[in-house]
């Protein structure tokens, strides 16, 4: 996949470069971003390095992951990271991938996490084409699930046991957004305008009636 860049009123959207790494670094030191997300624990300096310079660049090149980071258009300032993950169902008939983000503590509140996901969801619908985006979190990660739930995913329910954390099992929340979830801004068609039932390519869905 070649690398894009996506915009928003306030954000701009781009892969990662190994100039982030700094920002990264800093970011990552916040308790909740080590607590609720994946990033090792302590989050070092080379970690932040790796991640920039390594992990994203062959995450687009081997169709795995496309990581973008969230900067403010204001300032260029590291907003958060999002990105498209797990993406090995992304070109079978299932068509799926999963969001994943976390959000710098002094960029909390503002509305900018939604902001960027709102692009990314468009970005993934329209021009991915993906049929069904899932969002996972720990179980207990409430600030994940207001941003899910902002977007209009469906909580589906709790994985049991899914996580393997520290050696503990722990479980996950789960919850779902289809195109046809997505509304339109004004004076634009929904996401279901253009990749829900009315695409050619759309795989028919038929919802359980019970």
């Amino acid at each position: 996949m070649k690398p894009v860049t996506l915009t928003t009123e306030r954000l701009v959207l781009r892969p990662f470069e190994p100039a982030d790494a700094p920002a990264v670094h800093a970011a990552c030191q916040e308790p909740d971003i080590q607590r609720w997300t994946s990033v090792p624990s302590p989050y070092g300096v080379e970690d932040a390095e790796q991640f920039a310079g390594t992990v994203v660049p062959e995450g687009w090149r081997d169709d795995t992951t496309y990581q973008f980071a969230v900067v403010s258009r204001a300032d260029g300032s590291l907003v958060g990271a999002m990105g498209l993950v797990r993406l090995a169902r992304l070109r079978t008939p299932e068509r799926q991938a999963e969001l994943g983000y976390w959000t710098t503590r002094e960029h909390r509140g503002r509305g900018y996490t939604v902001e960027a996901a709102r692009a990314m969801l468009r970005w993934a619908f329209r021009d991915l084409g993906v049929e069904r985006l899932e969002w996972h979190a720990e179980a207990g990660n409430e600030g994940s699930r207001a941003v899910a739930r902002s977007l209009g995913f469906q909580m589906e329910g709790t994985l049991r046991a899914q996580l393997v954390r520290e050696g503990i099992r722990r479980d996950v929340w789960i919850g779902s957004l289809l195109p046809s979830d997505l509304p339109g801004e004004p004076g634009e068609p929904g996401a279901a305008a253009v990749a829900g039932p009315g695409r050619p390519d759309a795989t028919p869905y038929l919802p359980y009636p019970g």
